[in-house]
């Protein structure tokens, strides 16, 4: 029984990163199977767009019944303040993640920022309720994986519909999968078991996640679905916000939200 117990982590660690390089492979084979078409061509970029339309619809029938009134209800009951504190404990989660793709992408003097931005917010801000870093000269930024996949030169065509997650291509939904099992926030969470389902930790920063960056697009999908085509709009807008992300832009109110999960994730 000991000599078992001893082979746990190991047994743990290789599995993670065996994960780690299907990962690396299924990008790609996902970047060689998928030429990009010019980008200012909409119907060769979407191929299968009446399924990807057909999915958008059930997502959009979904965010009807569950995602906006669950929104709109937090902002009715939550003062702007502690929803900004929320907000803000749900992205300093994600800046060792962050960091780690600043290393990836090259980018050492940014992942130096990632973690001095978690330092700070996760101690002087009480758990990142409060960004104290930001005005110590380290300025928010987000990084995934899809993003880690495009400096390394994977395509982001063609573009995807997927099922509660929204829009994607190949390229991010790769990402999507490494963001959810390689993240280092959830690797302590699960005790390095990243074929758990999840914990009470993880499921609530994935609904609280959810609820409150639903919140902050509340009018930005409203402006978007004024639009003579909502689903046209919302490809745009991803596009866009994807390659401004990919060039490490800041944000800009013209591009339009960040679609993770359908919703902002900033």
């Amino acid at each position: 029984m000991p000599s078992e117990t001893r082979l746990d982590g190991p047994r743990q660690w290789l599995a993670f990163a065996a994960r780690g390089c299907a990962i690396l492979a299924l990008g790609a084979l996902a970047a060689c199977s998928t030429a990009n078409a010019p980008a200012g061509d909409a119907a060769a970029n979407d191929p299968i767009e009446p399924f990807n339309r057909y999915i958008f619809e059930v997502n959009r029938f979904g965010d009807e019944f569950v995602g906006k009134p669950l929104a709109t209800i937090y902002r009715q009951t939550v003062p702007y303040p502690a929803r900004n504190s929320v907000a803000n404990a749900v992205s300093n989660l994600r800046l060792p993640w962050t960091a780690v793709n600043d290393v990836l992408q090259g980018q050492f003097g940014r992942a130096g920022d990632a973690i001095a931005r978690f330092g700070l917010n996760s101690t002087f801000g009480v758990l990142g309720l409060f960004d104290m870093a930001k005005d110590n000269g380290y300025p928010h930024h987000d990084e995934d994986f899809g993003q880690t996949l495009a400096i390394w030169g994977f395509g982001g065509d063609p573009y995807l519909m997927l099922p509660i997650f929204g829009p994607s291509s190949p390229r991010d939904t790769v990402g999507l999968v490494a963001d959810r099992f390689l993240d280092p926030v959830t690797i302590v969470a699960l005790d390095g078991d990243i074929t758990s389902r999840g914990n009470a930790f993880t499921w609530t920063r994935t609904g609280v996640a959810f609820v409150s960056g639903r919140e902050r697009t509340l009018e930005g999908i409203a402006e978007l679905e004024r639009g003579q085509d909502y689903y046209a709009a919302v490809r745009s807008a991803y596009r866009q916000r994807r390659a401004s992300d990919i060039r490490n832009e800041d944000s800009d109110a013209t591009i339009g939200p960040r679609f993770r999960f359908g919703v902002d994730t900033d």
